[in-house]
Order: structure tokens, then sequence, then C-alpha cells
């Protein structure tokens, strides 16, 4: 028997990548250092992931500021 296959969850609306300012594009996410451009990271809430090779980013957590009593 032949597998079926999952149904599509959609298209990506890569527009919402970008901003438009004037003559001026600029980026709204990450791009992936190992995939390079046009590849962009998924941001949670500690991390940001590529989809498509896996590479990951920790956020870096601040250190409380010790206050002088």
């Amino acid at each position: 028997m032949a597998d079926k296959k999952a149904p599509a969850k959609g298209e990506v609306a890569v527009y919402k990548f970008y901003k438009v300012e004037g003559n001026k594009v600029t980026r709204n996410k990450r791009e992936c250092l190992k995939c390079g451009k046009g590849v962009f990271m998924a941001e949670h809430k500690d991390r940001f992931t590529c989809g498509k090779c896996g590479y990951t980013e920790f956020a870096r957590k601040e250190a409380p500021k010790k206050g002088k009593k």
C-alpha cells in the first residue's frame, strides 16, 4: 500500500519578515549563520532556531546586578 501524505500546513508569510521604510528594506528576523541569506531563524522564548539545518543559538540571561547597601 502507498503511504498517505500529510496535508500541507500552508505557505509562510515571507512578507512579514521584512519592513519597508521609504527606499530602505530591513529584515525583522535573524538569518541562519550556516545556511546563509534567505533562511530565517525562528524566535522562541529562550533561543533562535533554524528550521532547515537545526542550528540553535541560546539567548543569554542577564545576571542580576548587585546593589550597594
